[in-house]
């Protein structure tokens, strides 16, 4: 396939340019520690960082040309655009990138279960060949672009999760990423600070919908009523697909059986059961499971294929990763957190193990109003699934300390540092205890774990 040639990206973001040179870029990268010979750096701005402030520093490194905002200064000798939106024009090069490639491209989007819900697809979708997948959580205005360009001959599907921050974001990335299949997980109170309500949260979830396109899918997971309700948003000759383990779906799952390091269900799919696996954990995995085989079969491959797929999964650090070590297990679930979230953790960790259950728990953020009484009812939540002692870090994190009190939980320890907190776990674990960590991820509840 051709690169991306300087021409090429002047004509896509309207640059004024010093050059009119046929030069073609070997890569596109908006990080100047990751700048190779032949590259294109993309100079970003944000509050808090000036990614053009790096351009001599790109420039020395191999970058053929940089792109940066109009009244950039410091700029090396070489080959400049010149835009009004450095980030406005980043997607545009990933938008003219995919455009290339006559490929299945499925987006996830959801208020929780996006990344796992990715991984899955990913292995799901393997039967077809190479298929690329968001790296990590890079779902957001950066991330998105960054995973179309680094699509390439070899890949025969795409799954790239994309996130949400505001009304009109999801439909903004789905401009670029021009999915074929739309996959919504659920909606939650996640980011219910920023839109106030859920009904808010629901809209933005549903742009999705709206953006796959006249012989398109969309997947609906048919136990959440918001997700459910999407289907009204799906154009004309878009096919619906739901999936479900509560109620009526076209794909459903029965007979949950939770082992120590994988799942097993029954699933069922147009009247025909098969035995399923995943080497995941939880009802709540299951779910995300079932939105991965329904991309596998709209893209024709049998429950077979999409079972040898998932069970090679690759799955995204800290979401549910347990580690064992010296009579102790650790289920680290602390790359993100939201109440919904936190709930599920908290009930399938009860559910899997046996012996002493320690949490170690963190603030949830973007709660807006609501903030103090969901931390509380996750308090309360693990004295209803007998978790024995209940350690927190942050100022939210000691209203989860209030709610487990309140609820009867007697070994209750609240720490404003990652150090007194692992020093109090060191002190009170003993053999055969599992530990469960989570919070938001600015928390980094992973220290504790590195200290312990």
């Amino acid at each position: 396939m051709h690169k991306l040639s300087l021409s090429e990206v002047v004509q896509v973001t309207g640059a004024d340019c010093n050059s009119d040179a046929e030069i073609f870029f070997d890569s596109v990268t908006t990080d100047s520690r990751k700048v190779t010979a032949g590259a294109l750096f993309v100079g970003l701005k944000g509050e808090n960082f000036n990614g053009e402030s790096f351009a001599c520093d790109a420039f020395n490194k191999g970058a053929i040309a940089v792109l940066v905002s109009r009244n950039a200064k410091r700029l090396p000798n070489s080959i400049v655009l010149k835009v009004d939106d450095t980030l406005d024009a980043y997607r545009k090069i990933a938008g003219a990138w995919r455009n290339r490639f006559d490929i299945p491209i499925v987006a996830v989007t959801g208020s929780n279960g996006k990344t796992t819900t990715k991984d899955l697809t990913a292995a799901a979708l393997s039967g077809l060949g190479h298929v690329q997948k968001t790296s990590g959580n890079f779902n957001n205005e950066v991330g998105v672009p960054m995973t179309l360009l680094e699509l390439d001959d070899k890949h025969n599907a795409a799954v790239v999760e994309i996130g949400m921050r505001g009304l009109g974001q999801i439909e903004s990335l789905a401009q670029v990423v021009r999915p074929t299949i739309g996959i919504v997980t659920n909606v939650s109170e996640a980011h219910i600070e920023i839109l106030g309500t859920l009904d808010n949260i629901a809209k933005a979830k549903a742009e999705l919908v709206e953006a796959i396109p006249a012989g398109g899918t969309v997947i609906l997971n048919a136990d959440n009523q918001y997700t459910a309700a999407m289907k009204n948003f799906a154009g004309t000759g878009v096919n619906v697909v739901t999936y479900g383990l509560d109620g009526d779906a076209d794909i459903t799952a029965h007979d949950v059986l939770i082992g120590s390091v994988s799942t097993e269900f029954t699933l069922v799919y147009r009247g025909e059961k098969h035995d399923f696996e995943i080497p995941m954990l939880g009802r709540h995995n299951v779910s995300n499971a079932l939105a991965a085989v329904a991309a596998g079969l709209t893209l024709g491959l049998d429950i077979d294929e999409i079972q040898r797929g998932v069970s090679s999964l690759t799955t995204t650090k800290m979401r549910f990763e347990v580690i064992r070590r010296d009579g102790l297990t650790i289920v680290n679930d602390a790359y993100n957190a939201s109440p919904a979230s936190m709930r599920v953790a908290i009930k399938t960790a009860a559910e899997v193990y046996s012996g002493r259950l320690i949490a170690v728990l963190g603030d949830m953020l973007e709660l807006g109003d609501i903030a103090e009484s969901v931390h509380r009812e996750i308090g309360a939540e693990l004295v209803e699934n007998k978790f024995d002692t209940l350690i927190t870090l942050g100022e939210l994190g000691k209203f989860i300390a209030a709610g487990a009190r309140d609820a009867g939980l007697k070994n209750v320890y609240t720490f404003d540092t990652h150090e007194d907190a692992a020093k109090k776990i060191l002190e009170i674990v003993r053999d055969g205890d599992t530990i469960l960590f989570k919070a938001s991820h600015v928390m980094h509840m992973d220290k504790i774990i590195e200290l312990i």
